[in-house]
């Protein structure tokens, strides 16, 4: 009989919707906590990819002795924020066998003007004039003006060293970089600086994602990093302490006494709470819906039983019997009815007090995050053509071990960058749906009547559909294969140090076994001296000396050989890392650049549409 009335249950409208809407809000716990983690591990590999990158740059620059700019300087046109609008395009990545460099294919035709997700071609060529001036100039919004006014302290540095100067028509401020004097290392490690400056943009939505910032110092402070999300032990990802328990009612409530279980250190409630009460009450209410759902059908059930006794005139104890059971099922309905609305109310009440300002600030703070990383992103592009003006003699150093395990180090952080970009991509998108279905579904009333619709309601609704139409149209195609583009080059690099260091195995073998020879042949004039003549005067007969001399010049011209061929895959390794280097950096940052600038865009419209809606829903409620 209860198998039979859980299956007829489950089946009802209600119950499902509840169900579904039950499992939309698990799914947005998880999501929340992979949109942390993915967000945390993102920043990560930002400051390990300039890291490594600086740790290559700094062994490759050990081995060109010769390596060093020409004077030829170059003016940068100017960027300002806003930036201007981008046309979506894509692009191919392509290696040949002798360089393995990425070439840009030819820009597509423009694009409607009319896409909400406009893009520019990040390998178009910007137009800039050459002169002899030995600085570029640049500007920067006053956003990034923190991080860059300490160079500008240093006003009797070098110019290999990046300043800063305030204009007096604005509050941006001019970038100075220098293209004379600057070597390898000096142009990586200011790309490192930005690297760890793109990182930092994204602190303060790591604290409304509330990303386990203590657990992310000790994996990086021990060493360990192995790129993987569910590297990182979910009991990192929950809130409150460990004494917190949920109650009959769904409220949360704290065993040691306290009051602000869930909440920040300025008593508002975190996101992370919010989401987990929500799902609390979500449970509850699908138990009471299913509860709900068993009494009607129970009392539809006993008034067939009460109508069939009267037919019948039965006995009047009978049918007292009947309608006390009636009666009892009816007051029971009405209990359950109420705990629904209770529950329903507490469930809007946190959607609306709660919920929507938290991914108000997480919409903002996503507009803040992408458009410093879009101005850091530009000037680690301006930072990088820097590299073209880099002039070298051609080394004969081989590849260190060192340097080979910092180039396969450098290839290792790229792919976890990759990786990473877009575990965020992907995590977000799952966040975003999760929550938009959860709405979807819970606008409406879980009863026969429809649901009185909140002001607020359509308000949280339209943010999360704008948020997911954003999330979807974004192009983070372009952007990961910008990023694929510079694992590319580095893998090519990589490929070819493993040729040279084969090549160099080859030509080591070839004079151990000339060294053999020599020495077996020293061993033969030792014994029948250096010009030995056969007893016989037969044509035929053997000379061993002579024999012996041949093998060790023909070995000789095999050493010869092999260590020509060494020499060369030295000298196209020393060439190929730069012309990677030289092709490959630009393209990366212009890509991130690019994608940066729509997302800047994208969150920034969100972000004022819905606070636009905010403020006029107060007008109205302040309106007669």
């Amino acid at each position: 009989m209860g198998c039979w009335y859980s299956r007829l249950i489950s089946g009802e409208e209600m119950v499902s919707r509840c169900k579904a809407r039950k499992r939309y809000m698990k799914q947005f716990v998880k999501a929340r906590h992979s949109f942390a983690a993915a967000h945390c591990l993102y920043l990560r590999s930002l400051r390990t990819t300039g890291a490594a990158l600086l740790q290559f740059a700094s062994a490759e620059s050990s081995l060109h002795h010769h390596l060093r700019p020409r004077d030829t300087p170059v003016r940068v046109p100017p960027f300002h924020n806003p930036p201007p609008a981008m046309s979506p395009t894509s692009w191919t990545t392509t290696s040949t066998t002798t360089s393995s460099v990425v070439h840009p294919p030819p820009p597509p035709p423009p694009m409607s003007s009319s896409s909400a997700w406009d893009f520019w071609d990040p390998f178009m060529p910007a137009s800039r004039s050459v002169d002899e001036e030995d600085w570029e100039e640049t500007t920067i919004n006053s956003d990034v003006a923190a991080t860059v006014t300490a160079a500008a302290r240093s006003v009797a540095a070098p110019p290999s060293v990046v300043t800063a100067t305030a204009t007096s028509s604005s509050s941006e401020l001019a970038v100075v970089v220098s293209t004379k004097s600057k070597d390898l290392v000096e142009i990586i490690k200011e790309l490192n600086d930005y690297f760890v400056h793109a990182a930092n943009a994204g602190g303060p939505l790591s604290s409304l994602l509330e990303v386990p910032t203590g657990q992310l110092s000790h994996q990086e402070s021990s060493g360990k990093d192995d790129g993987n999300v569910k590297s990182l032990s979910p009991l990192l990802w929950t809130w409150g302490s460990s004494s917190a328990k949920w109650n009959a009612f769904g409220k949360f409530c704290d065993d040691s006494g306290g009051n602000n279980i869930g909440r920040g250190n300025d008593g508002i409630a975190t996101h992370c709470s919010t989401v987990e009460r929500l799902y609390a009450w979500e449970v509850k209410l699908y138990q009471e819906v299913k509860n709900a759902e068993y009494l009607k059908l129970e009392h539809e059930k006993k008034v067939a039983i009460l109508r069939k006794v009267e037919m019948k005139s039965a006995d009047y104890f009978k049918t007292e019997k009947a309608k006390k059971d009636v009666e009892k099922l009816e007051s029971q309905m009405m209990v359950a009815s109420q705990a629904i609305e209770a529950t329903s109310t507490e469930i809007i009440k946190l959607r609306e007090s709660e919920l929507y300002p938290q991914l108000l600030e997480l919409v903002k703070g996503l507009t803040c995050m992408w458009r410093s990383m879009y101005e850091f992103h530009q000037v680690q592009t301006h930072i990088v053509q820097q590299l073209k003006y880099l002039s070298s003699i051609p080394s004969s150093s081989p590849t260190s071990e060192i340097h080979r395990q910092s180039t396969l180090q450098l290839e290792l952080k790229a792919q976890q960058w990759h990786l990473s970009f877009c575990n965020l991509m992907k995590a977000q998108r799952d966040y975003v749906q999760s929550l938009t279905g959860w709405l979807r579904l819970s606008l409406f009333q879980v009863g026969n009547n429809p649901l009185h619709k909140m002001k607020q309601d359509s308000a949280v609704y339209s943010l999360c559909e704008e948020w997911q139409l954003a999330i979807n149209n974004a192009p983070d195609r372009v952007a990961s294969e910008g990023i694929k583009s510079f694992l590319t080059v580095i893998h090519a690099i990589v490929v070819q140090q493993t040729e040279e260091q084969k090549q160099k195995k080859r030509s080591d073998l070839a004079f151990k076994d000339l060294e053999k020879k020599a020495s077996e042949l020293r061993s033969l004039e030792s014994k029948y001296g250096p010009y030995t003549i056969p007893v016989c005067s037969n044509e035929t007969s053997k000379n061993p000396v002579r024999e012996k001399r041949v093998k060790v010049e023909t070995s000789r011209v095999k050493a010869e050989d092999e260590k020509a061929k060494h020499e060369k895959s030295v000298s196209v390794t020393r060439a190929m890392t730069m012309n990677n280097l030289q092709m490959g950096l630009p393209h990366v940052f212009q890509a991130m650049t690019g994608f940066a600038n729509v997302c800047t865009q994208a969150f920034e419209s969100i972000h004022n549409q819905a606070k636009s809606n905010h403020d006029l829903h107060n007008v109205k409620m302040i309106l007669p």
